[in-house]
């Protein structure tokens, strides 16, 4: 019998395994721990959330980790199942035009927050669709070509201004104005608006204008109609530059998220993030970190403090993903901050890791249960400072994997199973000719959702048993 200090110990069995889902297989069956605790939690705020059409109705509770690119691919169905979702993104990116407004205007990076609320946005009515492509559209590549553009949709003459009214245009306009104001006051050179995010150029200004990142988001939440209960959350909240550094395992010191993920010529032309578009690393990651903005080795080192925000969701969800993308450069630097380690280990909810399709630059020759261990590392902190190391075991912060079918990543079950991780599902995949195998969006959200409504069918049957 398992111990537990919140409460009457409870325990329930899973059905017998293998299960059939409509959309996925799992793979990974019987085993001692088949059957995990389920304590009552004194820190939820929100009514108990199930998808069963049988139970009470409200929607499930989630936060998922995930950099700018890859889950993006899945938000629009995973809308369809809820959107009481906590996305937390990191603000450490330093590619594309991200990079040029941070050399001229400093600050995070909101690129990846940028694209995750567009993602996220309505597109209900006719102006909903007009606003959302305005903050979507980039700039022509040629610089000269791109200027005009930009003056062209400051000024409000540009055909993207069509079909947006007078209140969203003047209040979207009147940022775009300050940040071209911030760019003439600031910049020693000129600003290169090839390639440049309208999205990105709005948030920059918002951000400066109310010296506040959160109320940049509040309001691009507003102008783009998110959900109120669907959050994009920083996983630090500031209004200084953060640099994302690396250690490899031969020692070596790499500098910069771009320069770890996808190291590119210092052009604007758009980063292909294909494991075959960059050299190979000559050594393993070792371990990521944020470092001073000028910094250059291991001394340079710094330690910000996660958004409060982040740590108060994690309390409070039904389930945490670990959602597929760079693992080091998109999920990992959103692990390493102290606290959040030490909350995920302490709930008893499900927590997912949605395994990547294929390989990249950072996990090349990487099986399932070395992105595990990466993970598990990063959320113990193991390669940083003693004194805010973390001992816990894999099972602490994972409890299940889903992988999409036939994915290049090796599945190693023995290795798995020595992690305390035994419940694995295969979820139906497509093939994306630009970056290999991926899930299908609606197949993975269709099993996350029956993984997440077996959880909650068995918890309300363990509380009835209990009365």
């Amino acid at each position: 019998m398992v111990e537990t200090l919140l409460g009457p110990t409870f325990r329930y069995t899973l059905p017998p395994l293998p299960i059939t889902f409509p959309t996925s297989n799992r793979i990974l069956l019987s085993s001692p721990m088949s059957s995990f605790p389920i304590p009552s939690s004194p820190n939820r705020t929100h009514p108990r959330c199930y998808s069963n059409p049988n139970l009470p109705q409200s929607q499930p509770a989630l936060l998922v980790f995930s950099g700018g690119t890859a889950f993006n691919g899945v938000v629009e169905d995973l809308k369809s199942f809820t959107t009481r979702v906590a996305h937390v993104l990191p603000v450490s990116d330093d590619g594309g035009s991200t990079a040029e407004i941070v050399r001229v205007l400093g600050g995070p990076a909101v690129g990846d927050i940028r694209s995750r609320c567009l993602r996220l946005s309505d597109q209900s009515t006719a102006e909903a669709l007009a606003v959302r492509n305005l903050l979507g559209h980039r700039l022509s590549l040629d610089a000269l070509q791109a200027k005009s553009e930009w003056y062209s949709i400051v000024e409000g003459d540009h055909v993207l201004w069509e079909g947006v009214s007078k209140p969203y245009r003047e209040t979207i306009r009147a940022f775009l104005v300050y940040f071209q104001n911030q760019i003439l006051c600031r910049s020693e050179g000129a600003f290169c608006f090839s390639n440049g995010s309208i999205g990105n150029f709005f948030f920059a200004g918002a951000r400066i204008f109310f010296q506040s990142l959160d109320a940049a988001i509040f309001l691009f939440s507003r102008v783009s109609d998110i959900p109120p209960e669907s959050l994009v959350l920083p996983v630090i909240s500031t209004n200084d530059r953060l640099t994302l550094g690396c250690e490899l395992l031969d020692g070596t010191i790499i500098r910069g998220q771009n320069e770890i993920s996808h190291p590119s010529s210092g052009t604007m032309v758009p980063i292909k993030k294909e494991s075959f578009s960059a050299p190979a690393l000559p050594s393993k990651i070792k371990r990521v970190f944020y470092m001073s903005s000028e910094g250059k080795n291991l001394l340079h080192e710094v330690f910000p403090s996660p958004n409060a925000a982040v740590l108060e969701q994690l309390y409070n969800v039904d389930c945490i993903v670990y959602g597929m993308g760079s693992l080091f450069t998109s999920i990992c630097p959103s692990l390493v901050l102290l606290g959040i380690g030490e909350i995920i280990s302490s709930r008893s909810c499900l927590k997912v890791l949605m395994l990547n399709g294929t390989h990249d630059r950072e996990t090349n020759g990487f099986s399932a249960s070395c992105f595990v261990t990466a993970i598990t590392d990063a959320l113990n902190r193991t390669y940083g400072e003693s004194c805010n190391r973390l001992q816990n075991i894999p099972s602490k912060y994972i409890n299940t994997l889903l992988v999409p079918r036939n994915s290049t990543v090796s599945v190693d079950v023995e290795c798995l199973a020595a992690q305390g991780i035994f419940d694995v599902i295969v979820v139906d995949s497509i093939l994306d000719p630009k970056v290999g195998i991926i899930y299908d969006p609606k197949s993975l959200i269709r099993a996350l959702a029956d993984l997440i409504e077996r959880y909650m069918k068995a918890q309300v049957n363990c509380l009835i048993d209990t009365r």
